[in-house]
C-alpha cells in the first residue's frame, strides 16, 4: 500500500524525537519491576477473577493509577461485568479498570492501551503467580501511563486493565460490547500480554500482517528498540496456533473491526505454571521490553490519525 508523503514525514519526525528522548530522559517504567514483584507475590493468590486475590490486585492497580495522577473514565475506575458459568454454579463478577488521559490535539480518535491483570489463582494448593502472564503487561501499561502523564499524548488515551482474560477474554468482550466511548472513535487498541521473558532477547509485535498500514510505524520502532522487536504471529501462515490475533484481549477489538497491535513473547517453560514467579523474570530484558512498548505506543499515538485514515475509519 502506498502511504501519503505527509504520513511518512510524520513517522520520521516521531522516530527522531523518540531516539533523542532515549538519550535525554531516564528510562521509562522506573516502577515496572516493583509492579511485577507486588502483583506476582503469593499474597495476591494468583489474581483469579472474582477472588479476594483478584480484588487485592485491583486495589494495587487503582493505587498506582492514583499515584500516577490518572482520572477515571466516568465516575470511577471500576467497570464490573458478569461471567456466566458454563454449566452450574454462581455468576462471577469481573471488574475492568478504565482511566483516561486527555490528548492535546483536536482529533476525536481515542487510543486504547490495555493489559489483563487476572491470572489462574490457586489450583490444588499451588499459587499461580503469573509474573510474566500478566503482571508484566500491567507493569508495561502503567509505564505507558506514566510516560503520557509526563508528556501528554496527542490523542485521548484510555488506560485499561482487563479482568477475566484467562476465562475467555471476558473483560475485553464486555468492554467492546459496552464501550465507554463510541467504538467508531477508537482508532487503535494496543495490548500487552507477557512481555518479560525471552532467552533470545525477542519481543513480538503482531498486527501488521492483516493490517499492513501499521508496518512502517512498527518497523521504525524496531530499528531503535533496545530489544529485538519482530513482526509476526498474526496470520495462519505457520498454522492457526501461531496466529495470536484471538489469543489475548486484542481479539474482541479485532472481531469488532477495531485496528489492534499486540506485544508479547513466545511461550516459555513457566507459561501457565506455578513457576511463573518474579524470581524467574530476566530483569534486563524486561526493562528493555518496557522501554520498547512505551516508545511504540508513543509512535502509534503520534500517527493515529494517519493510521485511522489508512484503515478507513
Amino acid at each position: 500500500m502506498t502511504f501519503p508523503f505527509r504520513h511518512a514525514l510524520g513517522l520520521s519526525a516521531a522516530l527522531v524525537a523518540l531516539a533523542g528522548q532515549a538519550h535525554a530522559a531516564p528510562r521509562p517504567g522506573a516502577h515496572a519491576l516493583d509492579d511485577v514483584r507486588v502483583l506476582s507475590a503469593d499474597a495476591m493468590e494468583g489474581r483469579g477473577v472474582g477472588t479476594p486475590g483478584g480484588a487485592k490486585a485491583r486495589a494495587y492497580i487503582v493505587k498506582r493509577f492514583n499515584e500516577i495522577g490518572l482520572r477515571p473514565q466516568g465516575s470511577t475506575f471500576e467497570r464490573p461485568f458478569t461471567i456466566k458459568p458454563k454449566v452450574f454454579g454462581k455468576d462471577i463478577t469481573g471488574v475492568n479498570l478504565v482511566a483516561r488521559i486527555e490528548g492535546t490535539s483536536s482529533s476525536d480518535k481515542v487510543l486504547v492501551v490495555s493489559a489483563h491483570y487476572d491470572h489462574l489463582g490457586v489450583r490444588k494448593g499451588q499459587v499461580y503467580n503469573g509474573a510474566d502472564d500478566n503482571a508484566s503487561g500491567i507493569a508495561g501499561l502503567l509505564a505507558v501511563a506514566e510516560a503520557f502523564k509526563a508528556r501528554p499524548p496527542r490523542h485521548t488515551v484510555l488506560i485499561v486493565a482487563f479482568d477475566g482474560e484467562e476465562s475467555g477474554l471476558k473483560g475485553a468482550k464486555a468492554f467492546v460490547a459496552e464501550p465507554p466511548v463510541p467504538l467508531e472513535k477508537i482508532g487503535l487498541n494496543v495490548n500487552f500480554d507477557m512481555i518479560s521473558k525471552n532467552p533470545r532477547n525477542q519481543l513480538y509485535v503482531s498486527g501488521a500482517g492483516p493490517q499492513p498500514y501499521l508496518k512502517p510505524v512498527l518497523e521504525g520502532v524496531a530499528r531503535i528498540a533496545p530489544v529485538k522487536l519482530l513482526l509476526g504471529h498474526d496470520t495462519d501462515l505457520h498454522g492457526k496456533e501461531n496466529n495470536w490475533t484471538q489469543q489475548s484481549d486484542q481479539g474482541p477489538f479485532a472481531t469488532a473491526g477495531v485496528p489492534w497491535v499486540y506485544f508479547g513473547v513466545e511461550d516459555h517453560p513457566e507459561y501457565h505454571q506455578p513457576t511463573d514467579d518474579f524470581a524467574t523474570v530476566p530483569q534486563a530484558f524486561f526493562k528493555n521490553a518496557v522501554a520498547t512498548v512505551v516508545t511504540a505506543t508513543r509512535a502509534l499515538d503520534d500517527d493515529l490519525d494517519g493510521l485511522s485514515r489508512a484503515a478507513g475509519r
